[in-house]
């Protein structure tokens, strides 16, 4: 499993590091937030660990910065800290976990071990609405966790959408991805599109008149 790791004491941080990799996980280690926090939108992980009081950008806020851009990542955090605020701030983002330090390495292994057997929504799917996400590695769109049959074409279209989220995407874009640049007119696209609204279970596709279609999201996605 890879698992970005955030933690501002050297030896804490080393020590950590050292267990897990032992335990056969694949560890990024990184002592302030900002550079954590660049790292998760350019790469993907499994878990995060992150402290809370840490350099240019706190736990919390890292974690408040990737749940507006959609990110799903399961997370434990670990702190010294006893504010219950923060604590509570913690799972209200949607922490699966909170360790205090100090804490017994075999115990953050534990609490590892438990989330993995649970299920969860990872960073490798988009979300799209309350109960609809997109998994990137297979390209599969799932409603409530489960897999949802679409046809070759349905599929990229629900693939661009997804890719461009709150975005217009045109027509041309239409034809050139999910028609593989066959010369289609305007009202097939829409017929497919119209199709493939009738199959879904929400109503996540929005008509942008005379423009395209998009995938806009709710502001109460959390």
């Amino acid at each position: 499993m890879k698992i970005l790791l955030l933690e501002d004491d050297i030896l804490l941080n080393k020590a950590i590091d050292k267990f897990l990799s032992k335990e056969g996980h694949e560890v990024e280690t990184f002592r302030n937030g900002k550079l954590a926090l660049d790292a998760i939108l350019q790469r993907r992980y499994d878990m995060l660990l992150l402290d809370i009081n840490v350099p240019m950008l706190s736990g919390l806020e890292l974690l408040e910065r990737i749940d507006s851009q959609k990110i799903q990542i399961p997370t434990i955090f670990i702190s010294a800290l006893r504010d219950i605020e923060d604590i509570s701030k913690a799972f209200d983002l949607g922490c699966y976990d909170y360790l205090k330090k100090p804490f017994h390495l075999k115990e953050l292994s534990l609490r590892i071990e438990k989330i993995l057997k649970s299920s969860y929504i990872p960073q490798a799917h988009i979300r799209l609405s309350q109960h609809y996400s997109l998994d990137r590695e297979s390209n599969t769109l799932r409603f409530k966790g489960e897999a949802q049959t679409l046809s070759s074409r349905q599929l990229k279209i629900i693939v661009l959408l997804a890719s461009n989220r709150s975005m217009v995407v045109e027509y041309e874009l239409f034809q050139e991805y999910a028609w593989d640049n066959i010369d289609v007119e305007i009202p097939t696209i829409r017929a497919e599109i119209n199709r493939l609204k009738k199959i879904l279970k929400e109503e996540i596709i929005i008509n942008i008149r005379n423009m395209g279609y998009m995938i806009k999201l709710p502001k109460n996605i959390l």
